[in-house]
């Protein structure tokens, strides 16, 4: 195969319609548009939702309860075999050194410290909220898990 030999599969181009070429081309007079009527005009206001004058779907179905989810906390969840990864012996970890290091996005948003893994040295961990077993894990090992009081 040659590179002038290759084609659009069939059907893929298709003629653009020229309406308003006489009656014979089958667009012609009112260009496929129908008669007269809201549809026939350039810009026709119809919403995708609308019904005709019904009482729209989405107005007719009630709207009940209430969902948490926007003012949920989100947490950066930063798990203990990443700590264990990252930091030395008797370091003192805060959310603005877990920024530099890589470990959390945001210094604005809070931390959470999660008990995946094993923590193998002593250290002073600052964070907004700690797993229980995350907890467990660094007090067991001699360290520290003191919470950042939010704003």
């Amino acid at each position: 195969m040659q590179l002038h030999e290759i084609r659009a599969p069939k059907g893929a181009n298709r003629e653009k319609k020229r309406v308003g070429r006489g009656s014979g081309s089958g667009l012609g007079k009112t260009c496929g548009r129908g008669m007269d009527g809201q549809k026939k005009r350039t810009h026709p206001g119809i919403r995708p939702y609308f019904e005709g004058g019904q009482m729209p779907l989405v107005r007719r179905i009630p709207k009940r309860g209430f969902n948490n989810t926007r003012f949920a906390t989100e947490f950066q969840e930063v798990n203990l075999m990443n700590i264990n990864i990252k930091f030395q012996e008797g370091d003192k970890v805060t959310p603005e050194i877990m920024k530099e290091k890589g470990l959390i996005r945001y210094t604005h948003k809070p931390v959470k410290i999660l008990g995946k893994g094993n923590l193998e040295k002593t250290l002073e961990i600052s964070a907004h909220a700690f797993s229980k077993t995350a907890k467990e894990k660094i007090e067991a090992r001699g360290g520290k898990a003191i919470i950042i009081k939010n704003d």
